[in-house]
C-alpha cells in the first residue's frame, strides 16, 4: 500500500480513537489536519516519499470555508434553530399534552400515543432534538410514570420519538446534508416527509400493540374528562398554531413560493408572533433564546470548519480514492456496496455524532454510490435514517443523554438503554423498507418537481 494511503488510514483512525479523549471534536479534526500535513512534509523532505501535502496545499482550507459561507443555504440554519428554540418556550407542547390526552383517554399506551404525536408536531417546528428530548422528556415522562407506565417504555419513547426531528423537515441536518451534497434542499425535504411519518405510524401501532398484549405496561389513564366538543375544540386550538407554521415553512418551499432560507426566515418570525401571542415572550426568553442559537451555530460550524480542513487533507491523502476503490471492489454487488455502507455508518452512529458522520462520511461515499446509479436524494435521506439510530445507540447516545440529565432518579441508564432497543428496532425497520422501496422517497419530489 502507498505510503499516503496508509497516512490516510492512520489520518481516519486517529480520529475515532481521539472523539474518546474528551476534546472538543472540532479541534481534534483540525489539529488532526495540521498534524498530518506535518507529517507528510516530513516524509516527503526527509524519507524521499511522494506524498503530495504541503502547507500550500492544506492553505486551501480558507477558500473551501469561504466558499461555505457564502452559501445562502447556510443562513437558514440559524433561523431554524431559533425557530425552534423558540418554539420550545411558547407553551403550545403543554396544550397539546392535554389535548391528546383527552383524545386518547382510556386506551392502553394512549399517553404514549399522544407524546409521538406532539413529538411529530414539534419535530415539524423544531428540528432540535436537545430541546425536543428535554421538553417530552419533561411534559409527558412524568405523566406516563404517574399512569403507572413502564419505566423503559416510557423512557424508550421519548427518546426515540425525540430524535424525529433530525429527519422530519425542516431539519437542519437535511441542509447540511445538502449543502455537502450539493443539491436541493427541497428536494430532500419531500423526500423525508414519508420516510419521518413511517417511523412515527411504527412507533404508534408498536406502542398500541405493546398495550394490548402487555396492558400493564402501558395502562389506560383517565386523565382529563371525556372527548366532547368542547374538548375537540381545545385540541383543534392547540394543533392549528404549530400546523400554520409549519404549512408556512414547508408549503413555502414545496409550492415555490420561497427558497429554504427564505422560508426560515417566515418559520422564525412565526415562532416569534406565536410566542407572543401566547403571552410566552419576554426579553429574558428572548435573550436566552438568541444565546442559545448562538451557541449552537457557532458549535456546528466550528466543526463545519475542522471538518473541512480534515477532508481536504484526507483527500490529498488519497483517502477518497481507497474508500472508492475497496467499495467498488467489494464482491456484493451494487446493494451490497450500500448495505456495507450502511452497517460501517451504524456501527460509527455508537462512538460519532451525526455531525461528524455527515460532514465527513457522506462526502466521502457520495461518488461511490452516483457512480452505481443510484438516485443520491434516495441515498442521502437513507443515510439520514441511519444516522437517527446514532442518537439512541450506546455509548455515544445523545437522546439519551439529554433525557438522563432531567429524568427523575430512579429512571437510571440502564433503564433507558432497555427502552431504546425496541425502537432501536423500528428505526432498523424503517430503514428496512425504505431501501426496498425508493418510492417512499422519490415519489413526493417527483410529483413536485418533476422528474
Amino acid at each position: 500500500m502507498p505510503a499516503n494511503e496508509i497516512l490516510a488510514l492512520a489520518m481516519f483512525f486517529a480520529f475515532i480513537i481521539l472523539v474518546f479523549t474528551g476534546f472538543p471534536v472540532a479541534w481534534v479534526l483540525a489539529g488532526l489536519a495540521i498534524l498530518f500535513t506535518a507529517i507528510s512534509i516530513v516524509a516527503s523532505v526527509d524519507f524521499g516519499m511522494t506524498i503530495g501535502i504541503d502547507w500550500a496545499y492544506t492553505s486551501i482550507t480558507v477558500e473551501r470555508v469561504w466558499n461555505v459561507m457564502e452559501n445562502w443555504v447556510m443562513v437558514a440554519l440559524p433561523m431554524f434553530i431559533f425557530m425552534g428554540l423558540m418554539l420550545d418556550r411558547s407553551g403550545i407542547a403543554t396544550r397539546l399534552m392535554s389535548g391528546f390526552a383527552t383524545l386518547f383517554r382510556g386506551i392502553n399506551g394512549g399517553l404514549a400515543v399522544s407524546v409521538v404525536l406532539i413529538g411529530v408536531l414539534l419535530a415539524a417546528t423544531t428540528g432540535i432534538i436537545g430541546a425536543s428530548v428535554v421538553l417530552l422528556a419533561l411534559l409527558g415522562l412524568p405523566v406516563m410514570l404517574e399512569q403507572n407506565y413502564n419505566k423503559s417504555v416510557a423512557a424508550g419513547t421519548v427518546c426515540a420519538v425525540g430524535t424525529l426531528g433530525i429527519l422530519i423537515p425542516p431539519s437542519i441536518m437535511l441542509v447540511l446534508m445538502a449543502d455537502r451534497m450539493a443539491m436541493s434542499v427541497g428536494d430532500l425535504f419531500l423526500g423525508a416527509v414519508f420516510p419521518g411519518l413511517l417511523l412515527s405510524g411504527l412507533y404508534v401501532f408498536y406502542l398500541l400493540g405493546h398495550g394490548l398484549l402487555k396492558p400493564a405496561d402501558l395502562p389506560s389513564s383517565e386523565i382529563g374528562g371525556s372527548f366532547d366538543t368542547a374538548a375537540l375544540v381545545t385540541l383543534t386550538k392547540a394543533v392549528i398554531p404549530p400546523a400554520f407554521l409549519i404549512f408556512a415553512v414547508l408549503g413555502s418551499i414545496f409550492l415555490g413560493f420561497a427558497t429554504p432560507t427564505e422560508a426560515a426566515g417566515v418559520g422564525a418570525a412565526g415562532a416569534l408572533v406565536l410566542a407572543l401571542v401566547n403571552g410566552s415572550l419576554s426579553k429574558s426568553i428572548l435573550t436566552d433564546v438568541v444565546r442559545e442559537t448562538t451557541r449552537t451555530t457557532a458549535f456546528i460550524f466550528a466543526i463545519l470548519i475542522g471538518a473541512t480542513a480534515f477532508s481536504l487533507v484526507l483527500r490529498g491523502l488519497g483517502g477518497d480514492e481507497l474508500i472508492e476503490r475497496t467499495l467498488l471492489g467489494l464482491p456484493f454487488g451494487p446493494t451490497g456496496v450500500i448495505i456495507t455502507i450502511l452497517l460501517f455508518t451504524f456501527l460509527l452512529g455508537f462512538f460519532l455524532d451525526w455531525i461528524e458522520l455527515t460532514l465527513i462520511i457522506l462526502p466521502l461515499v457520495a461518488p461511490v454510490v452516483t457512480s452505481l446509479g443510484f438516485d443520491p436524494v434516495w441515498f442521502t435521506v437513507l443515510f439520514a435514517v441511519c444516522l437517527q439510530t446514532s442518537f439512541l445507540t450506546p455509548p455515544v447516545g445523545f437522546a439519551i443523554f439529554y433525557l438522563k440529565g432531567v429524568a427523575p432518579p430512579d429512571i437510571d441508564a440502564i433503564t433507558i438503554y432497555r427502552g431504546v432497543i425496541p425502537f432501536i428496532a423500528l428505526q432498523l425497520l424503517g430503514l428496512a423498507a425504505i431501501f426496498q422501496w425508493e418510492s417512499l422517497v422519490t415519489w413526493l419530489p417527483s410529483q413536485a418537481y418533476g422528474p
